[in-house]
């Protein structure tokens, strides 16, 4: 399946089905919430514009821009197990280049609770597959801030310069990124490590074996364990090691990534560990999920093979209302979708245009 010209219900629907088949189950919420909650939480959002309005009771309350966080504050801890949960939610934010508010449909999946390396192995594999939904033509970035925080840690970064290090870290500023690092009085070995660790591009096939000759005792042995073992089951050729995705360090740990699709500027899917936000929420569970953004797909190209509807059935003022009637639920009646009109607009794709004159039947165009 290729994402076309309006196609975000189609492929949100194709995701569902696809989170239904591995047991993960739909949670659906309120279009409110308290503002409270995004207000503590800013940086973890998209966006930091929030629609709010005050209830009847006095409260401030928010359209909710983001899905995650409600669902953090809205379920509960579960020791031992694990819930699998997806939504097919809108949201109302401003979106990137966009001079307003907009209503957003968003699809995506978390895994909470006792949640261990086939988990995350899991969350992975849906995320590809979700990709590969929207287009062939993409590639899912993967990092781990695991083991850029312990490369950080081993080279005496002070906390106070985490935030800039890590904006460094996703533009791939190697200059500011070195001058920071000097500044905070790293060797100049390490600092040459971290360097080539962001120079670093590609197959895990490939990357994985450089990082345990490069990291050395800078990482520790479980770290790059955890990493190897996730990337080797899952042995996707749309996988890509790229120690420039990053995100918040304060509510993200662990293995992040995001996906990419040939024609958007930027990235269609994000996600990853965020077992921070979960302690900042008062929770003891372990998290990982993704979200799609499906607004964007609407920016692709439509490709030549896609069509809006299989059938366009003309008819004009010589055809009986039952011969019309009858041939549209014959065509139906066959699988086949249906849209009955007098004329067809240009832009309309179809497979077959059929039409009725009288109770004659005439093939027009035929693509099927």
């Amino acid at each position: 399946m290729q994402a076309t010209v309006g196609s975000a219900e189609r492929v949100a629907l194709a995701l569902r089905s696809l989170y239904d088949q591995y047991g993960y189950t739909q949670y659906k919420m309120s279009k409110f919430e308290e503002y409270d909650l995004y207000a503590r939480n800013k940086d973890f959002l998209v966006s930091d514009h929030v629609i709010t309005f005050t209830d009847l009771s006095g409260k401030l309350m928010a359209l909710k821009p983001d899905v995650t966080l409600s669902i953090v504050k809205n379920s509960k801890d579960t020791p031992g197990t694990v819930q699998k949960l997806y939504y097919h939610e809108n949201v109302y934010r401003v979106t990137k280049g966009s001079q307003g508010f907009r209503e957003i449909m968003q699809v995506g999946l978390e895994c909470l609770g006792d949640v261990d390396d086939y988990c995350i192995t899991e969350v992975m594999m849906l995320a590809a597959q979700s990709l590969r939904l929207i287009s062939e033509e993409a590639v899912l970035d993967v990092s781990h801030l695991g083991i850029l925080k312990e490369l950080t840690d081993s080279m005496g970064i002070p906390n106070d310069f985490r935030e800039d290090l890590v904006k460094f870290i996703s533009q791939k500023n190697i200059h500011e990124l070195t001058a920071l690092c000097c500044q905070c009085g790293a060797e100049p070995e390490h600092i040459e490590v971290l360097r080539w660790l962001l120079s670093v591009s590609g197959a895990p096939t490939s990357v994985l074996p450089l990082l345990r000759q490069k990291l050395g005792s800078l990482v520790r042995s479980r770290t790059l364990d955890q990493f190897e073992a996730v990337l080797s089951a899952l042995d996707d050729p749309m996988l890509r090691i790229d120690f420039s995705v990053v995100d918040d360090i304060h509510y993200y740990n662990g293995i992040v990534f995001k996906g990419f699709v040939q024609g958007l500027p930027g990235s269609v899917l994000s996600g990853g560990q965020y077992d921070k936000l979960m302690r900042k929420m008062k929770r003891m569970d372990r998290a990982i999920g993704f979200a799609v953004y499906t607004d964007l797909l609407d920016r692709l190209e439509q490709p030549a093979d896609v069509y809006d509807v299989d059938v366009v059935l003309l008819y004009d003022t010589s055809a009986s209302l039952s011969a019309i009637r009858q041939q549209a639920q014959s065509l139906i009646t066959k699988g086949r979708s249906v849209m009955v009109m007098r004329n067809k607009p240009d832009s309309l794709r179809c497979k077959q245009l059929i039409k009725i004159t009288g109770n004659e039947v005439q093939i027009l165009e035929n693509d099927a």
